[in-house]
């Protein structure tokens, strides 16, 4: 291990030499002989592990010094001990109060000033170990933290994709919608209704919770999930189903989990409750208002949008006006009044996550 450095500020010189000769044998010492010149010796390299420093000096005294090399971020962490002739215990007290790490009186005891460099020297590597530690801590937990998120992002997205492959004319409509469920939830978390929810750890757990907003689908038949004409009433009711079924899926995960997950809680609700209308006329249990949950009422619209604009085995995509104007007619409605105020407001970032997220076969079906 390199030998520590000790920065010795003194305007005698008899005192330098002395304390010179006393350190060197040990350590690496830099010597100063004015508060000015201790200053630019302290910031410079190598920095010193601990500075000695006398308190009598003419022009900056070391009071004045060591306020200074407090005040500067690169010496603020180095040990100071004082080595002066002020001896009365008010002296000793200021120096302390002032941020000293030791007060050694003159004349000083070698063995005394050795011992107490000795252990300030080593006060000071423990601090730097643990610093060094807890910054090595402070970066692996986020490092785990980044690959927690980023496995849960793709855990949600394979399930998503899961539900997909039983729905394969949805392709990008889990990455549109989730898009559009960010864009809601950005343009009203300052709004007075929304504002105790749409917390940025909501907006993010809401967004990261919506792709699985269909995944109850695994649970249809492909004879009604895929079939390319209109369903009956009977298969309808089915078809209907799905909601309940993807909540009670995340809700066994839930169960399955040693304590609770924010984002399965969201993910519950947009699942269970983004077919809901906000005059009480959607499934699976009718809920009206403000009754309906805040996630699913967001995802309700995006996913509304997003169906208008796609391309279907059984209707073309339609244009994005056309797709504005119905969204439009359904505020208080269908919609939440005040998402939808949302949605007709910042419309173009809207279209412009629909283009982003194109499928390759709506490409060739122009919506706009």
């Amino acid at each position: 291990m390199a030998a520590a450095t000790i920065l010795i500020v003194d305007d005698e010189p008899t005192n330098l030499f002395l304390l010179t000769g006393l350190l060197r044998p040990e350590y690496l010492v830099r010597a100063a002989n004015s508060g000015e010149s201790a200053l630019r010796a302290a910031a410079s390299q190598p920095r010193p592990d601990l500075v000695l420093l006398d308190v009598m000096m003419p022009g900056m005294d070391g009071y004045a010094v060591l306020a200074r090399l407090r005040e500067n971020p690169e010496t603020c962490d180095i040990p100071v001990m004082f080595l002066t002739a002020l001896a009365a215990a008010d002296d000793e007290e200021r120096g302390l109060h002032l941020g000293a790490a030791d007060y050694i009186t003159k004349p000083i005891k070698p063995a005394v000033v050795l011992a107490r460099v000795r252990s300030q020297l080593q006060a000071k590597q423990a601090r730097d170990w643990l610093r060094d530690e807890n910054s090595f801590l402070e970066a692996e937990v986020a490092r785990r933290t980044t690959e927690n998120d980023l496995t849960q992002i793709v855990t949600i997205r394979a399930l998503a994709h899961l539900a997909e492959t039983r729905d394969p004319e949805t392709g990008s409509h889990i990455l549109r919608t989730q898009g559009y469920v960010r864009q809601l939830a950005l343009g009203l978390r300052r709004h007075p209704r929304f504002v105790d929810f749409l917390t940025a750890r909501n907006v993010d757990l809401v967004t990261r919770s919506a792709p699985l907003h269909d995944i109850g689908k695994v649970g249809i038949p492909d004879s009604i999930l895929q079939k390319p004409g209109k369903l009956t009433a009977e298969e309808w009711e089915i078809m209907k189903t799905h909601a309940k079924l993807g909540s009670d899926a995340i809700e066994q995960a839930e169960a399955d989990a040693e304590q609770p997950v924010a984002f399965l809680i969201l993910a519950k609700e947009i699942a269970h409750w983004h077919h809901e209308r906000w005059d009480g006329s959607g499934y699976p249990d009718g809920l009206a208002g403000d009754a309906i949950p805040y996630s699913a009422r967001l995802m309700a619209l995006a996913d509304v949008f997003d169906a208008l604009i796609s391309l279907r085995v059984y209707k073309a995509p339609m244009p994005y006006d056309q797709a504005r104007d119905i969204i439009a007619g359904e505020r208080g409605k269908h919609f939440d009044p005040d998402i939808a105020d949302v949605f007709l407001a910042s419309f173009d970032e809207f279209v412009g996550i629909a283009e982003r997220y194109r499928d390759s076969a709506e490409a060739r079906h122009p919506t706009s």
